[in-house]
């Protein structure tokens, strides 16, 4: 295991030194200047040349690529073009919400998926069954920023259950767990289906296997042969499915933050893009990158409790 993770933080060294290479070569041939956008209509020709010198735009690629990653290797991503606010400060305000938003989508998720994935493999082929295959359908189907206005209009317009959006309140009071309830279930709706789905096709393949036929010959309880027998060992590939999921919805609460006006890292990453604001948005893409890769690191040794028989030589 100690092998493992020296091995996977090796990775994460080339992996993200590639992905920060691919950010900022993505940025500085996408189209539109940041000097222009930071003097704005008025500023004339020396102006966005003055500004491209204090940015050091005027620089050649390779020579402004080297200095990032010396800056970045002593933890300093550089200032926002926007705000001159220094990245790590911003991000590390941000980030609080879009972890939050994270984790709620996540539990949403887990719970909806696998209870919704064993009714159906229970009752195979049966209208439960029918039932939530069609939800899976659906979940990945319906594009987030719909679904979340459709929540919006349904329980904070007409209702007035829940907020409209934002996210101020800390999550343990009453106000918090309101203000998360409709960005979660909107975020967590396509994961669910896809923990659903995955569920089902290992229970199936789990259920019919030899040791689930000897336990129920030997009299244990239904119950204890489906959460001992049959579950546990269905685990691996939804556990596979759930961190992959995780992985991605940190990294992908771009639309959610946004239909629900939630500060966080995505909001922060779309607004940046936008603006051409660079630093900040290879300071937001490398901590996503970061965070995936350790979230599948974690899975993995989460295996080896749930397997014995897997090992990592």
């Amino acid at each position: 295991m100690v092998a493992l993770i020296i091995r996977r933080a090796l990775q994460l060294v080339f992996l993200l030194l590639g992905i920060s290479f691919l950010v900022f070569s993505s940025m500085y041939i996408a189209p539109g200047d940041p000097a222009s956008i930071i003097g704005g209509p008025t500023a004339t020709a020396e102006d966005i040349a003055a500004i491209e010198s204090n940015l050091g735009l005027d620089r050649p690629f390779l020579v402004q690529y080297a200095n990032y990653l010396a800056n970045a290797v002593q933890g300093d991503f550089g200032y926002s073009y926007q705000t001159a606010q220094p990245v790590a400060d911003a991000i590390a305000v941000r980030f609080p919400n879009t972890l939050k938003l994270a984790i709620a989508s996540m539990i949403v998720a887990v719970i909806i998926g696998i209870i919704t994935g064993l009714v159906s493999a229970l009752k195979q082929n049966s209208l439960l069954d029918v039932s939530a295959t069609t939800f899976a359908l659906a979940g990945i189907s319906i594009p987030n920023f719909w679904l979340g206005a459709l929540l919006i209009l349904v329980f904070a317009v007409n209702l007035q259950w829940l907020p409209v959006g934002g996210m101020t309140n800390p999550f343990y009071t009453v106000a918090g767990i309101k203000e998360l309830i409709l960005p979660a279930i909107t975020l967590g709706t396509g994961s669910a289906a896809m923990i659903a789905r995955m569920t089902r096709s290992s229970m199936l393949e789990v259920i019919r296997a030899d040791y689930v036929r000897t336990a129920r010959a030997k009299g244990v309880k239904e119950r204890d042969v489906i959460w001992i027998h049959t579950l546990k060992n269905a685990m691996i590939p939804i556990i596979t499915v759930i961190g992959l999921n995780f992985g991605f919805l940190l990294g992908g609460t771009i639309i959610t933050e946004k239909v629900f006006a939630i500060n966080g890292v995505g909001r922060l990453m779309i607004d940046a893009i936008a603006a051409r604001d660079f630093p900040m948005v290879q300071g937001s893409v490398l901590l996503v990158a970061t965070l995936f890769v350790l979230v599948n690191l974690i899975v993995d040794i989460i295996y080896t409790y749930i397997d014995p028989r897997i090992k990592y030589d």
